[in-house]
C-alpha cells in the first residue's frame, strides 16, 4: 500500500509541467513551458519493512543533441516518404554525415532531391549516385558511401576539393557545386527545397515533442 501511496505521488510529480531541481552539480531544468530541456534524473526510494530496498527510478535522461539529430532525421525521411523517394531511410545518415563535416544538415538532402528527385533518376552510367557528383561519371558502392562522400567534399575535408568548399557558405558552397552560368539559380532552387524539409535550427521545445520521438 505504502508503495502504491508513493507511485501515485511519483506520477502526480512528472506530470507537473514545469519542473526545476537545482543542486551542488550544476542543478538540472526541465522547463515545457519556455522550451528549455536540459539532462534531469529523479530517483525515489523507500524501504520496505523487512528491510529491503524498493527503489522508484524516473530516469528522463535527455541526450538533446540525439533527440534534435531524431527530429532532423524525420524530418528528412518524412519529407521523401511523401513523395515517394528512394532515399527514404537515409535521413540519420546523412544528418551524421553533415555534423561531421560541419555543414547545414538539410543541405545533402535537398541536393538529393534537386538532382535526382531523391533518388527516382539518379545517374544513368553510373551506380548510387543520387547528388551528381563528379558530373554523373563516379560511381558509389552504396547511397551511404555517396553521402559519406559528397558530405566530406562540401563541408571541405577533401585536400583535392577543399579550395572549392571550405569556409563557405551554404550558397557560396552550391554556388561553386554548379555555377550559375552553368545551371542559373541553382543555389536558390536547392535553398528553397531546404526550407521545404525543416528550419536549420531544429530544437526540442516541448516535453511531447521529446516523448512523441522516444
Amino acid at each position: 500500500m505504502r508503495n502504491q501511496k508513493l507511485i501515485r505521488f511519483v506520477q502526480s510529480f512528472v506530470l507537473l509541467p514545469i519542473l526545476t531541481i537545482s543542486g551542488s552539480q550544476g542543478g538540472a531544468l526541465l522547463q515545457a513551458g519556455s522550451g528549455i530541456i536540459s539532462t534531469s534524473q529523479f530517483v525515489l526510494s523507500q524501504k520496505q519493512n523487512n528491510g529491503d530496498l524498493a527503489s522508484i527510478a524516473l530516469n528522463p535522461v535527455i541526450d538533446e543533441d540525439a533527440q534534435n539529430r531524431k527530429i532532423k532525421a524525420e524530418s528528412i525521411d518524412v519529407y521523401f516518404k511523401m513523395r515517394n523517394m528512394p532515399l527514404h531511410g537515409l535521413g540519420m545518415k546523412m544528418v551524421l554525415e553533415a555534423e561531421k563535416n560541419n555543414i547545414d544538415w538539410r543541405l545533402l538532402p535537398a541536393i538529393a532531391v534537386r538532382e535526382s528527385t531523391g533518388g527516382k533518376h539518379d545517374c544513368n552510367r553510373v551506380p548510387n549516385n543520387a547528388f551528381g557528383w563528379g558530373s554523373c561519371k563516379i560511381s558509389f558502392k552504396s547511397n551511404e558511401e555517396a553521402i559519406e562522400i559528397v558530405a566530406k567534399n562540401l563541408g571541405g575535408n577533401n585536400p583535392n576539393t577543399e579550395r572549392h568548399y571550405a569556409d563557405k557558405t551554404v550558397i557560396q558552397i552550391l554556388r561553386a557545386y554548379n555555377p550559375p552560368h552553368v545551371v542559373p539559380r541553382y543555389a536558390e532552387q536547392v535553398i528553397s527545397i531546404m526550407d521545404k524539409i525543416g528550419p536549420e535550427d531544429t530544437v526540442i521545445t516541448t516535453i511531447e515533442k521529446v516523448n512523441a520521438n522516444t
